[in-house]
């Protein structure tokens, strides 16, 4: 029997390994995994009755077009049908679209700290990231980013709220930066935590990309709608981009339950704000309380709080999830 070993592409050496929160210890006091930004409401009303129908066909293939979503989608964002596309949780988009951009020798720009996914996909396609620091404040610093770009340069991430921070760009500081990218450079809004947003500076992804052909925008039904174990989230472009996120899709890569739930759960959102309503309460609440414990906390537009304690991360964190409160 030969000894050799299927050859893999070297770009999977040394790639970083997602590392998901933990879950709680069984038999333990109730504790929540705070590291995934977890919805901690249960789903939407008429969203359980939903999917539990939808389960009875499960030995199915899930409409591969999303129809039903897309049609949803499409009026709820006064959007083109043709301007949008769906996958497996908005990091499955941002997935296909580095799958659609770019390749070796390309270069994927996005900030850092920021999503930890961004490295991993980005070195999956074999294009080079370029990593941004954050500025003093913990906020994108646009300017850098803008200063990156070169004739190699096919995408970049701007993560509004930015994940593990919070912090966000506001509309000027963001329209300005945009208006420096060449137009064949796509420009992806990250807006994941886009409902828990209560500064009116910030803009809205959506209303951006209308008159710009290369921004795209990713949103997900993970946080605020609470869907995070179906995986589903979609991307808004025009439609040079949204056709090439479905050529990239997998195939019925977004189940029927997840389709069917993501539907119920626009319907559902009156219920929704006021659920998002609460966790920006609870918010304010936690950062007024670390703030005043002496604790330095950014300022924050989604639903969670950076404490950043830098090389005392690991120990802090140990120490938390032995502690029964």
């Amino acid at each position: 029997m030969s000894e050799m070993s299927p050859k893999l592409r070297a770009e999977l050496e040394g790639i970083p390994t997602y590392k998901p929160g933990k879950p709680a210890a069984a038999g333990g006091p109730v504790a929540y995994k705070l590291s995934s930004n977890e919805n901690p409401y249960p789903p939407l009303p008429g969203v359980m009755e939903t999917v539990t129908a939808a389960a009875c066909n499960f030995n199915r293939y899930p409409d591969m077009a999303c129809t039903g979503l897309m049609d949803e989608l499409s009026e709820r964002f006064g959007v083109p049908l043709a301007h949008l596309a769906t996958g497996t949780g908005s990091v499955g988009v941002a997935q296909q679209l580095i799958q659609a951009t770019s390749g070796p020798g390309d270069e994927v720009i996005y900030a850092w700290r920021s999503f930890e996914a961004y490295p991993i996909i980005t070195q999956i396609s074999g294009a080079t990231s370029v990593q941004v620091p954050l500025t003093s404040g913990d906020v994108h610093d646009l300017d850098a980013m803008a200063d990156a770009i070169t004739d190699r340069t096919r995408l970049i991430f701007v993560c509004n709220p930015n994940n593990p921070t919070g912090t966000v760009v506001r509309r000027a500081e963001l329209e300005r930066f945009l208006d420096r990218v060449p137009g064949d450079v796509l420009v992806v809004l990250d807006e994941a935590y886009r409902e828990f947003i209560r500064d009116p500076e910030v803009p809205d992804g959506v209303e951006l990309y209308r008159d710009r052909p290369n921004v795209c925008v990713l949103r997900t039904f993970s946080k605020a709608y609470g869907l995070a174990g179906l995986r589903v989230g979609f991307a808004i472009a025009h439609e040079p981009v949204a056709a090439a996120l479905r050529k990239t899709a997998v195939p019925f890569g977004v189940s029927q339950l997840a389709q069917e739930a993501a539907i119920a759960s626009l319907r559902a959102e009156d219920e929704l704000f006021g659920r998002v309503g609460s966790l920006v309460c609870e918010r304010t609440r936690v950062v007024d309380g670390l703030r005043a414990q002496g604790w330095t906390v950014p300022e924050t537009q989604a639903n969670f709080v950076w404490l950043r304690l830098g090389e005392r991360t690991v120990g802090f964190a140990g120490r938390a999830s032995r502690r029964a409160w």
